[in-house]
């Protein structure tokens, strides 16, 4: 039987190592752990030189990136909207989430939010290589977290046959 233990690392593509490293220090703190380079794929073999870099997301956490010099330009999968795609970093709490707003805007990055979503508020905005990032601060008691969990799994099979929002969990969005 399978048993995770935690997220080991995970991997998006960058368009500049360097810029990477030196963005998500300054702006989110994170320190470069590691960085592994070489001409050739470990795993395929293929003649394709790439940077890895691993940063320190906190907690035995990493968050990793790859430049690609030798790939076409980076791109994103334009049948997916922007705000789909992201990584949910997590923060103390209220107060530190807009104090990580404030200190964002401070060094020119431009952040919405915070947004309410019932048991958790978050802020949004994009990093150099443009992948949307989220600091998000729990607010939810026990006892909510306890219902949704009780109700996921009938979400789940009224989403998979009516392609429509349940209303087992409605109350998440009615909040001041």
């Amino acid at each position: 039987m399978i048993k995770i233990e935690k997220v080991h690392h995970v991997a998006y593509r960058c368009k500049d190592a360097k810029e990477t490293v030196e963005w998500y220090k300054d702006k989110l703190n994170m320190d470069l752990v590691l960085a592994i380079a070489e001409n050739e794929v470990p795993s395929t073999k293929a003649p394709d030189p790439y940077m890895h870099i691993f940063l320190d997301a906190g907690m035995g956490n990493v968050l990793a990136f790859f430049e690609l010099p030798n790939s076409e330009e980076m791109g994103r999968d334009q049948n997916t909207p922007a705000w789909v795609q992201h990584l949910a970093l997590k923060v103390a709490d209220v107060d530190a989430l807009v104090a990580a707003k404030e200190s964002l805007q401070s060094k020119g990055v431009d952040v919405l939010g915070p947004v309410h979503h019932g048991v958790f508020k978050s802020i949004y905005f994009f990093d150099p290589s443009g992948h949307r990032l989220e600091l998000a601060a729990d607010i939810g008691t026990p006892e909510q977290y306890k219902q949704l969990n009780e109700v996921a799994h009938d979400m789940i099979e009224e989403w998979s046959q009516t392609k429509r929002a349940p209303k087992h969990a409605a109350w998440l969005h009615e909040h001041d």
